[in-house]
């Protein structure tokens, strides 16, 4: 959404909470439904996937959108950050999940 100028459209914070939450409900909505055995391992992974995805997004439209590339795939302690911060997202959805798949069950 940044890349695209989206979330100055909308206006921070609201454009990137809420962008947050809707995956974050889309994520825990799919394992619950789905039924998946390890919430909290699958979530994790698709936060770090989210992450890698975002990255390299950002690396190829930046050069495209602005003229020169941005982003954290110019700092390698900005690509760690992202992946780890991706993957505590991740975990925290898996944790909520689970627990929705425990009272589902109950």
């Amino acid at each position: 959404m940044s890349i695209t100028g989206l979330s100055e459209q909308i206006g921070q914070p609201v454009a990137s909470l809420s962008a947050t939450a809707i995956i974050t409900l889309v994520w825990i909505a799919a394992v619950v439904y789905a039924r998946v055995r390890q919430p909290i391992v699958v979530l994790m992974f698709a936060g770090i996937a989210y992450g890698l995805l975002a990255i390299v997004l950002s690396a190829i439209l930046s050069p495209i959108l602005s003229g020169q590339l941005q982003g954290p795939i110019l700092n390698p302690l900005a690509i760690v950050s992202v992946l780890v911060t991706n993957a505590i997202w991740g975990i925290i959805a898996g944790l909520l999940a689970l627990v929705l798949t425990r009272l589902r069950r109950s």
